[in-house]
């Protein structure tokens, strides 16, 4: 998750310096999407895991959402990251992360294992968003 995580910040530069050199971030995002299809589908390829394909038509419809998520979150940070710095855009995800997954645990929020807040985890978020505000003062 550390790799994916350092993964985050450069997918934002990359794609942000695409958008800004064609003048077209919602087209920098759909060639992101085509190379990740891409990527997907040849590991889904070699892990043989194809055959899973044929449950989805019987997964709750819900399930899907995940990917406005994805495609919010990669048309948004193409956008801004060039205008706010990838590094302010990317702070805000995380802490847009770190709100939403305490929401999730403490409310037990689409099946997760209940971790209720607590003072500790509290204080965490505030630390963070006291971080944002020097961050950008900075």
């Amino acid at each position: 998750m550390l790799l994916a995580g350092i993964g985050i910040p450069m997918l934002a530069a990359l794609n942000s310096q695409l958008g800004s050199r064609i003048a077209a971030p919602v087209a920098a995002s759909v060639v992101l999407f085509a190379v990740a299809l891409l990527a997907c589908g040849v590991v889904l390829l070699v892990s043989g895991q194809s055959p899973a394909l044929s449950a989805l038509p019987a997964q709750p419809k819900h399930l899907f959402l995940a990917g406005l998520f994805v495609a919010f979150y990669v048309l948004s940070v193409t956008w801004v990251a060039p205008r706010f710095g990838v590094g302010n855009a990317v702070f805000c995800v995380l802490l847009g992360q770190m709100i939403a997954a305490t929401l999730i645990d403490h409310f037990a929020l689409f099946g997760a294992t209940v971790h209720s807040l607590s003072m500790t985890r509290a204080a965490g978020i505030a630390a963070m968003v006291a971080g944002l505000v020097l961050v950008q003062r900075g």
